[in-house]
């Protein structure tokens, strides 16, 4: 896709506008156009990005699109936007809320964007893939959840905390929904090809388990307003690099299920092959019995967030 690959990406808050100069900073597209409903502070930071890739001899331009139709031909666009969980606000409100936001955005894209692939970062992750899915009618290999990344490396940040060592050679893999229904697989995870079994006690894993768990949550009482975002826009923007380049690279996305693991129509992290046309291959992991039963919890809950969109005739079924 080296021919003037394009970007979208849609809410240009910290996490959005993070995503787009990690992208611009490495060159990896030729054009990165921001959708965001505050048009002014979005033109400022494309000026902003793009004088910066200048500086870093890159030929990435970033662009600001005023209407949904100038988020054209993109080969990929991310979907940062959404409302955080206001005060008096229920978990049902948030998702139906960020649900209505992710149905109009998808809508355009399917619209204005035909062949791109869709990245949603919104919360409640699992949920916002499921809508985007059933929205457009699209192949759900175009349409991959950004969550098992950021956990992923937040729990090689802990296990080199606790180890001391081998920083950049640790591959941490987890399985499941984001945050307290992760599912870790400390099995799969490895020190420069060392398994982790091998270098920590049970008791050290479960700690960096926990740890990792609560890794959101521990930023966001240091910020006190906001929550993390330099981390999840590079598990973003890992993902987008993959797909533009087509590295085939297996990376734990958030994907529609169709039988794997014995789930269907359900949504949850997973490792998946991505490539030019997103998530080409689902990888099955073969897990062990604590594990299935914590992945098994995971998809639960996001079953039970995918029951309320039914109930509230979300989706318009007859």
């Amino acid at each position: 896709m080296g021919r003037g690959s394009r970007v979208g990406i849609v809410g240009a808050g910290n996490v959005g506008s993070t995503v787009a100069y990690s992208l611009a900073m490495r060159g990896v597209c030729h054009e990165i156009i921001l959708r965001d409903n505050k048009v002014d502070r979005a033109k400022g930071m494309a000026l902003d990005m793009s004088q910066s890739s200048q500086a870093a001899r890159m030929h990435t331009v970033v662009s600001v699109a005023e209407e949904a139709r100038q988020l054209k031909d993109c080969d990929v666009v991310v979907i940062t936007a959404g409302s955080p969980r206001l005060p008096g606000m229920s978990r049902d409100d948030l998702l139906l809320t960020n649900a209505q936001v992710i149905r109009e955005v998808v809508n355009d894209i399917r619209t204005y964007s035909p062949n791109a692939v869709i990245i949603p970062v919104s919360n409640p992750l699992d949920a916002m893939v499921y809508t985007a899915i059933k929205e457009t009618g699209w192949d759900r290999s175009r349409v991959v959840g950004m969550a098992g990344i950021l956990d992923s490396a937040r729990m090689a940040h802990f296990i080199y905390e606790k180890l001391g060592y081998g920083a950049g050679q640790i591959r941490a893999s987890v399985m499941g929904g984001h945050g307290d229904d992760m599912v870790p697989l400390p099995r799969f995870s490895t020190v420069a090809g060392v398994p982790l079994a091998d270098l920590m006690t049970p008791d050290e894993l479960n700690e960096v388990v926990e740890k990792t768990k609560n890794g959101g949550a521990e930023i966001v009482s240091y910020l006190k307003s906001g929550s993390a975002y330099y981390a999840p826009a590079k598990a973003t923007a890992l993902m987008v690099e993959a797909v533009l380049k087509d590295t085939k690279q297996i990376y734990p996305c958030a994907v529609l299920l169709d039988g794997e693991y014995g789930y269907k129509d359900v949504v949850s992290g997973v490792p998946v092959m991505l490539g030019a046309n997103g998530a080409e291959k689902v990888i099955i992991a073969n897990l062990n019995e604590d594990q299935a039963s914590r992945f098994a919890k995971s998809v639960a809950s996001v079953q039970s967030l995918i029951d309320t969109l039914h109930k509230h005739n979300f989706f318009g079924e007859q």
